[in-house]
């Protein structure tokens, strides 16, 4: 899309909170799922560190058998620790904890896993910390705790784990974590370095365009409203994109209302509506575009 024209008009240094579904401001506890999305679900078109899984691609708990009824492919119940986790999360633990721990560890990963995906995430957080005694590299625990930090709104101890859960693992999925909790901590300068950090380094699909989410609103809450549409401007409309793709739509859709662009805005605001009329923020963005 060619898109809209304005000027570099940059503001003051406002604060900058994380943002909820479509890109208004939250606070810390009080996150929720959709329009922005949690950026700790942005999983993957590429699996780095030899075909890793992130943490996030685990079914859900209704999904998930417990471990008594648990079977492997060859029919026979799986048991031991940690049985109810999945194949390569279990062979993490193994090749990055010492022999006498794994158990233990596998034991207190399982249920924090448990926790996590419950909704509970101090419980999670407190068997995690328990857990990365015992077992310091591993990159999964170094990453469901950055990311139940993240939810309960712990923005400095979440970005120190998150960029542990990076340095171990090379893996650029959770950058938008990382930038999201910079902005909660007004670090204004270290988003810029982030934004630019990503784009040396690269990602999937998904994890960049989730960073695109959380540093184009970051732009706007500073003023910068031209910048804010170029990092976030659509290359196309269409009709199959993912949910990820659409949050990005909408921080597009205010920043082109911003620099005046109401065709364009709205243009980008229908074929929001068209693939998710529930996207959180949808009315506040028709009420900022008339």
């Amino acid at each position: 899309m060619s898109g809209p024209r304005g000027s570099d008009r940059r503001g003051d240094r406002r604060s900058s909170k994380p943002r909820d579904e479509g890109g208004n401001r939250r606070e810390g506890s009080d996150r929720s799922r959709g329009g922005s999305g949690r950026r700790d679900k942005t999983h993957s078109d590429r699996k780095s560190s030899g075909d890793r899984k992130t943490y996030s691609d685990r079914k859900p708990p209704g999904d998930r058998k417990p471990p008594g009824d648990r079977k492997s492919s060859s029919g026979r119940t799986a048991v031991g620790a940690g049985a109810d986790l999945p194949k390569w999360l279990r062979e993490e633990i193994v090749r990055s904890t010492k022999k006498d721990r794994r158990d233990a560890t596998l034991n207190l990963l399982s249920a924090a896993a448990g926790s996590f995906q419950e909704g509970r995430y101090a419980a999670a957080r407190k068997k995690l910390i328990e857990a990365k005694a015992l077992s310091s590299r591993a990159g999964a625990i170094r990453e469901l705790l950055a990311l139940s930090c993240y939810r309960m709104g712990m923005w400095q101890e979440g970005l120190r784990e998150i960029r542990t859960f990076r340095r171990i693992t090379g893996d650029t999925t959770h950058m938008a974590v990382e930038m999201d909790c910079l902005r909660a901590l007004e670090r204004f300068d270290d988003v810029h370095t982030t934004w630019e950090t990503f784009q040396e380094l690269g990602g999937p699909n998904a994890a960049e365009a989730e960073l695109r989410v959380v540093y184009g609103t970051f732009l706007l809450d500073q003023g910068d409203n031209k910048n804010a549409w170029e990092v976030t401007r659509p290359r196309r409309l269409s009709s199959d994109a993912p949910e990820w793709e659409v949050r990005r739509w909408y921080v597009a859709a205010r920043a082109a209302a911003r620099l005046g662009d109401k065709e364009t805005a709205k243009q980008i605001a229908n074929a929001i509506e068209e693939m998710d009329p529930a996207l959180p923020g949808l009315d506040t963005l028709h009420d900022e575009i008339a």
